[in-house]
């Protein structure tokens, strides 16, 4: 089986690593380990920072490749639901756009999956992992203002979370009603007692112990899916 993974820092396996200080790629990414464990070719297109907009301009310029796939996997959200903290920092009572506002979030992914529909290819998305909007706040108010920043949010750093979570049930309705296989892999980490312990100190990223729980639920899924109909 092949596929042709499309997606963010999350599905380029990118990390924060503490002791050198900037974020790495991490060998054990999920993708590698799924491509590993299940004995399956990945060619892997994501790219750090990569919204759904430049996701659905990387499709189009890939779509020879695509086309020796099996399925194409998309993983799109996390960047697009992102703000420009410094810029909230330094006037929080301005109006602020996300990078990707949720209608175009929506309408560009429905483009980008008939796009992969259109070359013969099974679409599968993934939604979000949760983000630890604590973390989160801490550091994105790094050398900012972040009494502005939490002004903004209403005084209450739980907003970054339930925005977040827009954009995952943005995802999940998509797959819904395009009849369109989606691989949860939230709930993975919602379960845990404790999940900020799968995340990066910015509580965004999977860490290491991320990407290997992603990996379990990735690959059993992905099993079921290749199942013949």
């Amino acid at each position: 089986m092949k596929l042709c993974f499309f997606g963010d820092s999350i599905g380029k396996g990118i990390v924060y690593d503490r002791e050198k200080g900037r974020y790495v790629p991490l060998d054990e990414s999920f993708v590698r380990l799924v491509e590993r464990e299940e004995h399956c070719e990945i060619e892997n297109f994501s790219r750090f920072g990569c919204t759904v907009t430049r996701g659905e301009q990387l499709v189009d310029q890939n779509a020879a490749r695509i086309e020796s796939a099996d399925y194409v996997v998309l993983e799109f959200g996390g960047n697009d639901s992102d703000y420009d903290w410094k810029k909230i920092a330094a006037d929080p009572d301005a109006e602020h756009s996300p990078r990707t506002p949720l209608s175009l979030f929506v309408g560009t992914y429905k483009k980008m999956i008939a796009e992969v529909r259109k070359l013969g290819k099974r679409p599968v998305l993934l939604n979000l992992p949760p983000i630890d909007a604590r973390k989160y706040f801490r550091w994105v108010s790094r050398g900012v203002n972040a009494e502005n920043i939490r002004k903004w949010l209403g005084g209450d750093e739980i907003f970054i979370y339930r925005w977040h979570e827009m954009y995952n049930a943005a995802i999940c309705d998509i797959s819904s009603s395009m009849q369109i296989p989606m691989i949860d892999i939230r709930s993975a980490f919602l379960e845990k007692r404790d999940y900020s312990d799968y995340l990066c100190e910015d509580g965004i990223h999977p860490n290491e112990r991320g990407h290997k729980l992603i990996q379990s639920i990735l690959s059993r899924r992905m099993r079921a899916i290749g199942q013949p109909e």
